[in-house]
Order: C-alpha cells, then sequence, then structure tokens
C-alpha cells in the first residue's frame, strides 16, 4: 500500500484511510456490528493505516465499534477522531449544539481514549468551528492534551483558511478534513494553497459524493428517512438527474482505464496532491477493494486535463447541505 504523510509532520499513513461514520450512523439502519469489525480488520490486512470516526457518530457507537475492531491492531494503525458536540447522554438526539470550551475538549478526549481503547488519540478534529470559543483557546486545549500524551496530533474539519491560520499559529495543524471531490471543489478556492503553505495535509471526506460519484444513484433513486442523504438538496430526483453529467463524465473515463467511476473519482483526488489522503467510507467488502484498486489507476496529465474540460462544462446543481447544516462550515 502506497504511504503518504500529512504534510510536514511524521504522520505517516496509507493513502487511502477508511472512513468508518457510515457503519454505525447516517445512512439508514447501523451495519452488523461482527461484519464490521470484520471488514475493518479486513482493511487492516490490505494495508490500510488510517481510520476516521467521532464521538458523534452514533452517538459513540461508532468509536466503540472502530476501538473493538482495531485493538489487537493498534499498533499498525492511525485512528482519528473528533470533538466539537455537546451530545445527548440517552441518545434520543444526536447533538445539542456546538461545544468546544477547553473543559469539554479535555472530556471528551478521556471518553474517546476508552472507547477507543487507545494510550493516545493519533489525530484529534475539531468537528466545525465553534463560534462562540475562539480558535486560539481550541488549539491551546489540544496543545496541552498533545503535552500529556493524551493526543498525538491536532486536526480541523471545514475549517476556512483564516481559522486554521490562527489555530496553526498557537499548536501546529496536521491535517484539515474537509469535503472535497469532483462535484464539490470549493477547497480548491483558497484552502489547498494555504494547506501547502502552511505544511498542512488535507483528509477528503465524501471524496465519492455519498456514493453519487460511484454511480449508484439515479433520478429514481429513493431514500429512509433514516438515510441522511434524505435532507440533501444535492440529493433530490432533480439534482440527481442534472448530476448524472459528472457520473457519465467518470464512466467514460473508467472505460479508457478499465476502471470504475469510483476509481476514477478517487484517481483524481489522490492526482491532485501528494498531501491528499482520501477517506470513502463503506460497509461492503467488494466495494472496499475497488476503493484500493483505485491506487492502482495512473491519471496522465492529459487524462487529467480531458477530466478538467469536460468537468468545466457541468454546473452541479443542489446544494450540499441543508441551509443549518451549510452555516457550520467554513467559518
Amino acid at each position: 500500500m502506497e504511504k503518504r504523510k500529512l504534510g510536514k509532520s511524521n504522520l505517516e499513513v496509507s493513502a487511502l484511510g477508511l472512513g468508518c461514520m457510515g457503519m454505525s450512523f447516517s445512512y439508514g439502519k447501523p451495519a452488523d456490528r461482527d461484519e464490521m469489525i470484520k471488514l475493518i480488520r479486513t482493511a487492516v490486512e490490505k494495508g490500510v493505516t488510517f481510520f476516521d470516526t467521532a464521538e458523534v457518530y452514533g452517538p459513540f457507537t461508532n468509536e466503540e465499534l472502530v476501538g473493538e475492531a482495531l485493538a489487537p491492531l493498534r499498533d499498525r494503525v492511525v485512528i482519528a477522531t473528533k470533538f466539537g458536540f455537546n451530545l445527548d447522554p440517552t441518545g434520543k438526539e444526536k447533538w445539542l449544539g456546538l461545544n468546544s470550551r477547553p473543559e469539554q475538549i479535555k472530556a471528551v478526549a478521556e471518553a474517546s481514549l476508552k472507547r477507543l481503547k487507545v494510550d493516545a488519540i493519533d489525530l484529534f478534529y475539531q468537528h466545525r468551528v465553534d463560534p462562540a470559543v475562539p480558535i486560539e483557546e481550541v488549539a491551546g486545549a489540544v496543545g496541552e492534551l498533545i503535552k500529556e500524551g493524551k493526543v498525538k496530533h491536532f486536526g480541523l474539519s471545514e475549517a476556512a483558511a483564516d481559522m486554521v491560520r490562527r489555530a496553526h499559529a498557537v499548536q501546529p495543524v496536521t491535517a484539515l478534513q474537509s469535503e472535497y471531490s469532483l462535484w464539490w471543489r470549493r477547497p480548491e478556492k483558497e484552502i489547498l494553497a494555504m494547506l501547502d503553505e502552511l505544511g498542512i495535509g488535507f483528509v477528503p471526506y465524501s471524496p465519492l459524493g455519498k456514493g453519487f460519484l460511484a454511480g449508484r444513484f439515479d433520478s429514481q433513486s429513493t431514500f429512509e428517512s433514516t438515510d441522511f442523504r434524505s435532507t440533501l438538496p444535492r440529493f433530490t430526483p432533480e439534482a440527481l438527474k442534472a448530476n448524472q453529467a459528472l457520473v457519465d463524465l467518470l464512466e467514460n473515463m473508467a472505460k479508457k482505464k478499465h476502471g470504475t467511476p469510483a476509481q476514477i473519482a478517487l484517481a483524481w483526488l489522490l492526482a491532485q496532491s501528494p498531501n491528499i489522503v482520501p477517506i470513502p467510507g463503506t460497509t461492503k467488502l467488494a466495494r472496499l477493494e475497488e476503493n484500493l484498486g483505485a491506487l492502482k489507476i495512473e491519471l496522465t496529465a492529459a487524462d487529467l486535463s480531458e477530466i478538467e474540460r469536460a468537468a468545466a462544462l457541468i454546473e452541479v446543481q443542489g446544494d450540499r447541505y441543508p441551509e443549518h447544516l451549510e452555516a457550520m462550515t467554513y467559518r
């Protein structure tokens, strides 16, 4: 498995990680726990060393799953988790608003350490910027955890460029995790150049557009009420139909490269920078194997130009999140 370092840090991970959220949260009924433990361990056998979770996924159950699955393999993996929400301990509500006060960060770290069955959290992200808490205080709190040996690296998620700079000035930021794919390219505006300048790694989540870029859906697709995508403007029948042109683009290149649309979407991301480590999620072994196959696909400069020319002609339809969720990003 190809390895990559996240920015200028010494944190080396597999070029593709595994996003574990969907195993417990957001995409309908949680998958079978034993099967997911087996899937996670199989991913390690196939060379994956980077696993992504968060306390809010469940809440709590995804960290517990990842912790149990990776406990026998701890010395072979890097585990990332996140803080930043007030969570309902009864589980009736997914979250009760943002909370990145220093005391909350430290309490979350202690709880996550236990659920993950680790002595130190490899990468600890602020899940969303909390406007009520200066980012310098957040960075300082994580810095204290690093000094105590409870956290190894500090990360941010969906933060704006100026917020990353402010945090990085207090405590070096190892990675920024934000959505990035052929159908969400906002990071290209100012984020990618800033990360390169500061030597910070980039971890794109939803690199397959929540399954859309893999060619899994069309305008006839429907989603259960427990599936997060049922609330997303980009997954309405009208938007799915309009955005099919992106999948067609990927399918055309996939035929040329003897791959699949998902593999081309991931290979495209990997080709954007050696500083990028996507974390596609899945609950199926076949999809895991398919995603890892992207590492064998080489997109030439001519291929990338062809994709860029075709993508430039496509205007993606539909907002990625409802307004109240989008408001928590890029601030």
